[in-house]
């Protein structure tokens, strides 16, 4: 009896599937078909090879694009890229350093596209070229609130380091800065002291203040909530025993 892995699926059970020659399918990987596949993908994207798992998220990405500035090894940069994953965002940019902390993103950045520029005027100058408004995401004075704002399909949103947030060249390049609307009273540092919140925390309010959202981007975030199949996202539906066993975990 095969004993079955302790993620994912074992070897394929029965005959291989077949096109109509008789051949393998393409997308198919027969190494995963003979030894199992223990990847931390989606139950659709079993035994299928990588390269064909990134085709098929290429048909249906959205056009928006995330980048992170990069200059001191922030360890957060990874839960940045495993987030962007999971809406299947066009592609994320490092900027700075091009070497960053990948443990956090879980090994989600093979399924992704990835641009490397080494300063923020080399992601302006990416940005114009291919006419996407660049836009910051930060709580710096003068950022507006990113619930109000009429928030483009196709724009590069800019985030920055954990606690120093934006750079000042990264605000100074982007055509707007936005803020998420935290509705929860601020933390306090252990020091005492109130911390700077980060560029996905957003902005403090006054506790209690309602919070808002803007028909246009309650539309965008259902839509991409909807089409979210990207590899790592927890999977729907009834789990089959014959066909799933154990949590998931990331094989590298």
């Amino acid at each position: 009896m095969t004993s079955r892995p302790a993620v994912g699926v074992g070897p394929w059970e029965g005959d291989r599937p077949q096109d109509a020659d008789g051949s393998l399918p393409s997308h198919l990987d027969p190494d995963l078909l003979r030894d199992g596949d223990t990847r931390n993908v989606v139950d659709r994207y079993r035994y299928w090879r990588h390269e064909a798992i990134v085709a098929d998220l290429d048909t249906r990405r959205h056009e928006v694009h995330v980048a992170v500035e990069n200059w001191e090894h922030d360890f957060n940069i990874g839960s940045v890229v495993r987030t962007a994953n999971a809406f299947n965002v066009a592609a994320f940019h490092i900027v700075g350093r091009r070497r960053w902390n990948r443990r956090g993103a879980m090994v989600t950045d093979r399924y992704q596209h990835e641009h490397h520029h080494p300063d923020v005027a080399g992601l302006g100058a990416w940005a114009q070229e291919r006419r996407l408004p660049l836009l910051g995401v930060d709580n710096v004075p003068g950022s507006r609130p990113l619930e109000d704002f009429p928030l483009p399909r196709g724009c590069i949103l800019l985030l920055g380091q954990e606690g120093p947030g934006l750079s000042p060249e990264a605000v100074a390049a982007c055509e707007d800065v936005l803020a998420i609307t935290s509705t929860a009273p601020p933390a306090r540092s252990t020091r005492g002291r109130r911390p700077r919140s980060s560029s996905t925390t957003g902005r403090s309010s006054t506790p209690g203040e309602p919070e808002r959202m803007s028909p246009m981007l309650r539309r965008l975030t259902s839509e991409m909530s909807m089409t979210v199949t990207a590899p790592g996202w927890p999977r729907s539906g009834p789990r089959s025993p014959s066909r799933w066993t154990g949590r998931r975990r990331a094989s590298r």
